[in-house]
């Protein structure tokens, strides 16, 4: 089967986050099975979603590791003009829900890994495909487990997001918090007898605001991203019932993405210690005052050194003369920090198509992936 052939199986299956993505794994760990992969299922505690890892080749050596999710976000409520779960094919597009992000790297690898189980390697392939990566890089993590417990990790990781072919040696980190404001109740007439926890809310969310103004004017700062600072993000507030009523309850949800250089820790100590200034002069009134601060998801940064051996090796392949980094997260942070393997990002597409209507990958973007998995054979066949 061809990359297209592959890519047009791929998105027929349903791989929404919130559903199983069980079937597209099935399906794959047949195909590798069938070519003589050694196959490894790692499932959830309910067994609808899974991870897959595959070796082909020598299985007592370090290989190269081709890691993509199989994941992909709703279509519910975007305005397609072609079916998102079929393949449609105009213009050189091909189109469909997970194209770019990130099934057209997934059928790559898929195409490469059956290829090479054609070949003798002297130096191993594996194929990682995980699950539920759009909701905060969640599946991967029993993979990551997994193999902290191998006795032998990937030389070298290749995470297949859309970056046009450009070798990207980094991304930001990501922590994602929920704040819980608590105050006391009254009708709204007698407001001042009250503790509104809206206006708790407020004043963190602006002291949050003052912060993300002096990051940005900061000494800290890295001029390969599109915004080159660490940011700070309010996504979502929920508070009140009625407008009469002075709400006790509000929560909302902010997020940290920062740089490499910067540490998220340090910034929620300094968001906590200002709740704490707040709290400090209404206890007295209020004894049941309180903003809660929990972290409800992160992943590490990645920040792999230009003159890293995994950086020469890839732009081997791509032919590239020139690296970048990327403005979203990704998996391989978690592989290079969790597991120490050299890690650079470079697949077929751009981010651009990702999560919108008629998403697409380019043909030309799929040969350019294929040309470049067909160097790594050719390497893996020599040994590297």
């Amino acid at each position: 089967m061809n990359t297209q052939d592959l890519l047009r199986d791929l998105i027929a299956f349903q791989t929404v986050s919130a559903d199983s993505n069980r079937a597209l794994i099935d399906y794959c760990a047949d195909l590798l099975k069938t070519a003589g992969a050694d196959v490894t299922i790692i499932e959830d505690g309910t067994g609808q979603k899974a991870n897959l890892y595959a070796t082909i080749g020598p299985k007592n050596l370090p290989g190269v590791l081709l890691s993509g999710h199989t994941d992909v976000v709703p279509v519910v409520g975007q305005n397609w003009t072609v079916p998102p779960f079929e393949m449609t094919t105009a213009d050189g597009k091909l189109f469909g829900r997970g194209t770019t992000d990130m099934k057209g790297f997934v059928a790559c690898a898929m195409s490469a890994a059956l290829n090479a189980s054609k070949r003798t390697l002297k130096t191993p392939l594996h194929l990682a495909l995980s699950y539920d990566e759009e909701i905060g890089c969640i599946g991967v993590r029993s993979m990551i487990e997994m193999l902290t417990n191998a006795p032998f990790r990937p030389r070298l990781c290749i995470v297949g997001e859309p970056t046009l072919m450009a070798v990207a040696t980094g991304h930001k980190g990501k922590s994602a918090y929920r704040v819980t404001c608590t105050g006391r109740e009254a009708h709204s007439a007698l407001a001042p007898t009250a503790l509104n926890a809206i206006h708790l809310a407020c004043d963190m969310i602006s002291f949050i605001r003052d912060l993300q103004a002096e990051i940005t004017c900061g000494s800290v700062q890295d001029d390969d991203y599109d915004v080159p600072y660490t940011t700070l993000h309010i996504g979502k507030i929920e508070g009140g019932l009625a407008l009469n009523i002075v709400p006790n309850h509000t929560e909302f949800i902010f997020e940290i993405r920062n740089l490499s250089q910067d540490d998220p820790g340090a910034l929620l100590a300094k968001i906590s210690e200002h709740a704490e200034v707040l709290l400090q002069p209404l206890r007295a009134d209020f004894p049941e005052a309180s903003i809660e601060i929990e972290l409800t998801n992160a992943y590490p940064s990645l920040d792999t050194s230009k003159d890293a051996e995994v950086v020469g090796f890839v732009k081997s392949l791509t032919g590239s003369n020139n690296t970048i980094k990327v403005a979203f997260g990704t998996e391989g942070g978690l592989f290079s920090s969790h597991l120490d393997i050299p890690t650079v990002i470079c697949g077929p597409g751009s981010m651009s198509q990702g999560h919108k209507p008629d998403e697409f990958v380019a043909i030309d973007q799929l040969n350019k992936c294929d040309a470049m998995l067909d160097a790594l054979l050719e390497r893996l066949v020599i040994g590297i």
